[in-house]
């Protein structure tokens, strides 16, 4: 359909819509629901045909017409976090689309104007690493060979067959996303609108070049940002793999060295790690209140490799306790020792040039063998150490000295921050707040440039003046093309264009940069289109609390900065996913899960095979595969999209990480099968004539089921205004479960039976029928959000109470209203849970005394008396021994340990010292121990 035929906006008017969905047929379902549901839920089934059909009729997007026209509703726009183009699904991304897509279906069915926008993140260093692995590995050429054109050209390649890899999976997730407007941040709508934001940052002086320390990978040759450090702990000496190194390079050692003392045979010991860094030494510091080294104020020591005198400085930096008291300081290479240097006025000394030409790591044994030659070695000793790593080359990460073009955040940090405090920008959960404003309020400047080819190539230019008489003829000029930086040029040094000279820097942006324009780019910026007036702010970012600063942080300062507006309203922060353990996710424990394993699941051999396929050591894949048998000893079971969902958002506890079993993933599988089944029941009860109705005069278990309903709702309700999924996935699972499953349906097929043996009682088997149609299908638009696939199939199947008028969908059905469902009932819901309190004692009963279906009615036994004493009632119970006389003596048995156990704590709770000896936390759980142990 053309936009000029398409309905408006599902939000604005609704009734309109499906009047015109009524006259044409592209709305029609493409699954086959009118042959019998199958006898049971089978994931593959159900998730087969929807999503394409969802996608076809454009359920997905905010508009059928112009998007400007006004909703009453309102309008919900989001952004996803852009994924590596070079990635693959995994469970943080399977959590964040679980959450985002639950919230964005939500936001959908209350009629608003919806969009989450799709996006994927160029990742140069990621992306530039795998195609450079690919060149070498099939052509066994360098991006080098190839050039800066020719590689780029084969980026772009391996993009063009791969990049969609990640958007197919979150497809499979059943991400209701507008695939209409998926970005790239390297098209060239984005490309300009990152081009822009740099000159006009450069040309006001926020961002600005500078020579400072950065994390340097030498693998990659460039700067990287911090979150691509990751930090290797080791308890001691550790011999680690580097590449370049045919041997693996000892970490985690103190090596001791002396330097002498200028004019004495005094001399000074220091310790350091990187004993390769002494090269560049330029000073010792001590703490001022140091009495072991008062006396060297004004002395200086000497470097035993050359002739440079360094002063001894006194700085409040060095800890006294650590080591000798005394710190070799090497500005240029330590970021600590660099803020030393600016605050003595320290000399700057890079030491890439090494000896020889010697590698960093063979320096270092150098440097250690040289200083033993002098004398003036004195021990190693192991050290607990972190050490970083280069998560894309796993390279041992140096700080380095180099120019690079930075933005100044002081001024756009404290605008971040005030608006948090001002309740402009709300962060949920609220613990987050104290992360946000220590980085706001003590931010440091952002390093932008990354030494790469693949990126977005820093529009700043070089410029060299010719005949220059007042100036040194260097200057940095930004500009949209070489003749725009030429105009510039020549303005600012008041000479005519053909003097000015000019080179465009090689380097490229960091993909936070353009990520950080990411919310407003995507709709057209800095060109004023009808998207960024609609869309720009956007209501909520959903995202991991780990890039908290690198991603969110940004995205609010540089949307402050270039639009004068937040990016968003609200910040939801979920929590990391762990394994059932509690341990990271890492390959080398074997206990990283696939998302699409658990939907179609995997045997342990596959799972095995998957680690075969990895970079890990052979000896790494032993101990994962070790990890996988005792974790998935049967491999995974196929658990489906809707019950991953349903998992995920269920563990979404605010303030703590998410412990992910996968038992409990098969759990909400059975769960599904439950609805299946209740569905199943509910097709056979109601028959083909069935016509839904209005209420009618409901029995106390039809009234207390709709009240259950009603409750259900509000607690839904609420808890989607609040980001409480674990609340809404416990309402919505008691509701289907434990009430109308295990209460309702059992207590209504006595009355369906009678009616179908005896015409007479048909009448209250009708008002059964429209209360169990009711809660059907009202609970279906309640899990909807969170099992899209398997509602959208059970929902297809019921009776429509307007056929000609009511969406086409469930994904476009109205969510349930708190205020259209007000049927709760506090004498209804305190009736049925004493009938239900009867039900449960009898169970426990027949449980308990093992009185099962098979055992005989009753047993008779003749009694010859020798008199009549009196005469036996109607009635009569006749009471044996059972097998309860022995529980009940163990139970007493149990009494009298607990008894013990209680006199024991009360003894300890009454000693004088207790209090100040044992923790809070403990003296609570005591006091509650005694306390049930009394009311038992």
């Amino acid at each position: 359909l053309s936009r000029s035929q398409q309905p408006r906006i599902w939000g604005i008017s609704h009734s309109k819509a499906a009047l015109y969905l009524n006259q044409i047929s592209i709305y029609l379902p493409v699954s086959d629901v009118v042959s019998p549901l199958p006898d049971s839920y089978s994931p593959q089934y159900v998730e087969a045909a929807w999503y394409p059909w969802w996608e076809k009729q454009g359920f997905f997007k905010p508009e059928f017409g112009s998007i400007g026209e006004q909703n009453p509703r309102g309008i919900f726009m989001m952004c996803i976090p852009p994924p590596n183009v070079t990635g693959s699904l995994h469970l943080g991304h399977a959590l964040t689309n679980a959450i985002q897509d639950t919230l964005t279906r939500w936001h959908r069915m209350r009629c608003e104007t919806t969009l989450w926008n799709p996006g994927c993140d160029h990742a140069g260093i990621a992306t530039q690493v795998v195609v450079e692995k690919k060149l070498m590995r099939e052509k066994g050429t360098s991006r080098h060979d190839l050039g800066r054109e020719k590689f780029i050209e084969e980026v772009w390649k391996w993009k063009n067959e791969k990049g969609d890899r990640i958007y197919h999976q979150l497809k499979k997730l059943g991400s209701s996303l507008d695939w209409d407007r998926a970005c790239f941040t390297m098209d060239p709508k984005l490309s300009y609108a990152v081009q822009e934001a740099f000159i006009r940052m450069h040309d006001e002086g926020v961002i600005y070049r500078s020579k400072r320390l950065v994390n340097w990978s030498c693998s990659l040759n460039s700067a990287i940002s911090d979150i691509e450090v990751d930090k290797n702990e080791l308890s001691g000496r550790t011999l680690l793999p580097v590449p370049g190194y045919k041997e693996k390079v000892e970490f985690g050692v103190l090596v001791s060295f002396a330097y002498k003392v200028d004019g004495s045979d005094e001399e000074v010991v220091v310790a350091t790690t990187r004993i390769e860094t002494m090269l560049g030494d330029t000073a010792v510091a001590v703490h001022p209140s140091d009495s072991r080294y008062q006396h060297l104020k004004g002395k200086t020591v000497l470097h035993p490799f050359c002739d440079r005198k360094m002063p001894v400085v006194f700085d409040d930096f060095v800890d006294m306790s650590f080591g000798t008291g005394a710190v070799k300081i090497t500005p240029a290479h330590d970021h600590n020792d660099y803020e030393v240097g600016v605050r003595h006025n320290l000399c700057l000394i890079i030491t890439s040039s090494l000896p020889c030409g010697m590698k960093r790591f063979d320096a270092r044994k150098a440097v250690l063998q040289a200083l033993k030659d002098r004398d003036q070695f004195k021990e190693i000793k192991d050290n607990p150490m972190v050490v970083p790593v280069c998560s894309r080359s796993k390279d041992i990460v140096e700080p380095l000295m180099k120019p690079q073009w930075y933005v100044s955040c002081s001024d756009m940090g404290k605008q971040a921050a005030d608006a948090v405090r001002e309740g402009r920008l709300k962060i949920i959960p609220d613990h987050h707040l104290k992360t946000w404003f220590n980085w706001m309020d003590n931010i440091r400047d952002w390093c932008i440039s990354r030494q790469l080819w693949w990126g977005h190539r820093i529009p700043a230019y070089f410029i060299t003046v010719s005949d220059a008489s007042d100036m040194d003829g260097h200057y940095w000029v930004s500009g949209r093309t070489p003749e725009e930086a030429r105009e510039k040029a020549a303005k600012r040094f008041n000479v005519s264009p053909d003097k000015i000279a000019l080179r465009q820097d090689e380097d490229v942006l960091d993909t936070w940069f353009s990520s950080g324009i990411f919310p407003f780019s995507i709709f057209g910026w800095p060109n004023e289109t009808e998207d960024l007036n609609v869309f720009y702010p956007g209501t909520l970012l959903e995202t991991g609390h780990d890039i908290l600063f690198f991603w969110v942080a940004r995205m609010v300062m540089m949307g402050l900065k270039l639009t004068g507006k937040l990016p968003f309203k609200e910040v939801y922060l979920h929590a990391v996913v762990r394994d059932a353990h509690g341990r990271k996710m890492s390959k080398s424990l074997g206990n990283v899960i696939d998302p699409l394993d658990v939907i179609t699941g995997i045997a342990l051999e596959g799972l095995h095979a998957q680690l075969m396929d990895s970079n890990l050591d052979p000896l790494e894949v032993e101990k994962a595969k070790q990890g996988q048998k005792a974790d998935y000893p049967n491999g995974i079971p196929e658990c489906g999209t809707d019950a991953l969902r349903f998992a995920l958002c269920a563990y979404t506890s605010q303030g703590r990480d998410i412990n992910l079993d996968v038992n409990r993933i098969l759990g909400y599988r059975h769960f599904c099968n439950k609805l299946w089944n209740a569905v199943k029941f509910a097709m056979r009860t109601l028959g083909d004539q069935f016509v839904p109705a209005d209420k009618a005069q409901e029995s106390v278990s039809d009234r207390w089921i709709l009240s259950r309903l009603s409750t259900a709702v509000a607690q839904c309700d609420a808890a989607f205004r609040t980001y409480d999924f674990p609340a809404i996935t416990t309402a919505i699972y008691n509701f289907w479960l434990y009430e109308l499953c295990d209460v309702y349906l059992e207590s209504v097929k006595p009355v369906f039976i009678k009616a179908k043996e005896d015409g007479s009682c048909e009448r209250p088997a009708a008002v059964c029928r429209q209360t169990l149609y009711t809660c059907l299908e009202v609970g279906l638009r309640l899990l909807a959000p969170l099992m899209p696939f398997v509602t959208e199939e059970l929902y297809q199947r019921l009776p429509r109470r307007r056929p000609q008028s009511d969406p086409p969908s469930i994904c476009v059905t109205p969510y349930p209203d708190a205020a259209e469902f007000c049927w709760q009932c506090e004498d209804v819901d305190r009736d049925m849970d004493f009938i239900m309190a009867v039900v449960r004692t009898i169970r426990s009963l027949r449980s308990d005394y093992k009185l099962t279906k098979t055992a005989a009615d009753c047993k008779q036994t003749k009694l010859n008396c020798s008199s009549l004493v009196a005469p036996l009632p109607e009635i009569c119970l006749w009471f044996r021994k059972t097998p309860m006389c022995s529980k009940v003596a163990k139970l007493m048995g149990k009494k009298t340990d607990l008894e013990k156990q209680i006199e024991k704590l009360s003894e300890k709770i009454s000693k004088g010292d207790y209090k100040e000896k044992v923790p809070v936390k403990v003296q609570e759980q005591d006091t509650e121990k005694v306390g049930r142990g009394g009311n038992r």
